[in-house]
């Protein structure tokens, strides 16, 4: 089994149940402040990692502009997921729409893999694109 394997296992839990609280919240506080909270606490949270890091001679954070660049667009890109779903729920949407809308942004992701990192273009990837693509076209109805 490779060894990124359980990270994998746990980032999709955690990404399902954001998911779930964030519908759970949306009927309860408005797009942007309930956003706020999210990515608040969400770099609360990083920020005591780093802090457990530091404080058992564990770190070992690398730095570079360009990173810092990469990760600042990546931020932007979060937060204003996070409102666009908040406001998805807000207008009636429902959770099962969700593993839909993430399905598209792996077909992007996967684009992305064969088109700027040289990633193979197998049939298995092209279907599952297109798969994900026709999913997001049935979602409209």
């Amino acid at each position: 089994m490779a060894g990124w394997f359980w990270y994998a296992v746990v980032a999709a839990v955690l990404y399902g149940a954001h998911q779930i609280f964030t519908r759970l919240a949306s009927d309860h506080i408005g797009d942007g402040l309930g956003g706020f909270v999210v990515e608040a606490t969400a770099a609360t949270t990083i920020l005591l990692y780093l802090a457990v890091l530091w404080l058992s001679s564990r770190w070992n954070q690398k730095w570079s502009a360009e990173g810092f660049y990469y990760s600042a667009l990546t931020g932007v890109c979060v937060g204003f997921g996070t409102i666009a779903f908040f406001l998805l729920f807000q207008k009636g949407g429902p959770l099962s729409s969700v593993p839909v809308i993430l399905a598209v942004g792996a077909a992007l992701m996967a684009i992305a893999g064969i088109v700027f990192f040289r990633e193979a273009a197998s049939w298995q990837r092209l279907l599952g694109i297109a798969l994900a693509l026709g999913g997001l076209f049935l979602l409209r109805s």
